[in-house]
């Protein structure tokens, strides 16, 4: 049987990757629809471009389609809708707001009435195999300790927008797994690729490259933290998109939820001995105390010009950490592994200073 795709969130960097991996691992693979906002059609038109060129003679056909997950039957025109009901067997859903700063109203419309769209729209699909929906590993949210694949538990609070309409938006889809074959993935906070550092925007822990890069006038760098036991669990894109694409193709993962996450990730600590290492060849000295820099940060010309977002500090006092237990015995026959973060810094760094005046690549702070 032929596969058909459905992806949401194109030309998102990870959707992009996502595509170019599965190309060359589903054989079956030969249609990819790609459900694309009309402002964004010229970019989409060159991405897919940038992926046949890649992939030179790979036998796949690419249709934009476009349309909107925040509107009803996904805003795609009702002349199509039929015939993709009739074809479509793996639907991707990555179209969602990332930004840790998103406003309430926004983040609600897109990461919940949008997956809630999705959600209706995939119960139609007359050949659906599988539907792949890209959570975070954050729907935990506040609750501390040991957080588990198979637990969904509403935690006290949130730290930010973004992480509460995550978790009600997964609500509603591990309730489709009654119905639908359903594999969510939760990733930890996306980094770069391991080996070259590409990336497509310095946010998370790039706040931290920002944040040094702007002092470094300073005649030494202090810790923006006391706190020794917070883990920052990073994971670079090639991880993510390559167990990704094993897992949504992969029979047992189906009714799945993993955690796409570092099994021995740093300390907060750690990462910020290891950037100020590889910037300046220097350990840090001291430490600011974290009610002042929170306080710097509400201040909006501060964290402007430290190219901080002030809602990442969260990140460095919250004691969560992620066990990852079924994805890596689902993946251990695959060969796929979480690099060490260690390992991938100098490459993170070196492409980081190589952009960081690139405002493609600086995300605007509020």
């Amino acid at each position: 049987m032929e596969h058909v795709y459905l992806f949401t969130g194109f030309p998102g960097f990870i959707s992009n990757q996502l595509i170019i991996e599965l190309l060359r691992r589903d054989e079956a693979l030969n249609k990819i629809y790609l459900l694309v906002l009309p402002e964004q059609k010229v970019k989409a038109e060159a991405e897919i471009k940038s992926i046949e060129n890649e992939l030179d003679g790979a036998k796949v056909v690419f249709e934009m389609v476009i349309g909107d997950i925040t509107k009803e039957n996904l805003d795609m025109p009702f002349d199509l809708i039929h015939n993709l009901q009739q074809e479509i067997t793996h639907v991707f859903h990555l179209a969602a707001i990332y930004d840790l700063a998103v406003p309430e109203k926004i983040a609600q419309l897109v990461n919940v009435v949008g997956t809630k769209h999705v959600n209706e729209w995939v119960k139609g699909l007359t050949k659906l195999k599988r539907y792949t929906y890209f959570s975070t590993a954050y729907v935990a949210g506040n609750q501390e300790g040991n957080l588990y694949e198979h637990e969904l538990v509403f935690p006290k609070s949130f730290k930010n927008h973004y992480e509460r309409t995550k978790f009600d938006a997964e609500l509603l889809v591990e309730e489709l797994k009654k119905e639908v074959s359903i594999t969510i993935i939760r990733p930890g906070i996306v980094k770069g690729h391991s080996q070259t550092g590409q990336t497509i925007k310095f946010d998370g822990p790039y706040f931290i490259l920002n944040f040094l890069d702007r002092l470094s006038f300073l005649p030494l760098f202090p810790y923006i933290s006391s706190e020794k036991e917070t883990v920052v669990n990073l994971v670079p894109i090639d991880y993510i998109i390559q167990a990704t694409a094993y897992l949504a193709l992969y029979k047992e993962s189906a009714g799945k939820t993993y955690h796409l996450t570092d099994p021995n990730p740093c300390t907060a600590t750690e990462v910020y001995e290891l950037f100020v290492g590889e910037l300046y060849k220097k350990k840090p000295k001291g430490y600011v105390p974290m009610v002042l820099s929170q306080a710097f940060l509400s201040i909006r010309p501060v964290r402007a010009y430290l190219g901080v977002e002030k809602e990442a500090l969260d990140y460095f006092t919250w004691k969560g950490r992620f066990d990852s237990t079924e994805a890596q015995k689902d993946l251990a026959g695959s060969g796929i592994v979480c690099p060490n973060f260690r390992n991938g810094v100098p490459a993170m760094v070196d492409f980081y200073l190589r952009y960081k005046n690139d405002k493609e690549y600086q995300i605007k702070i509020r």
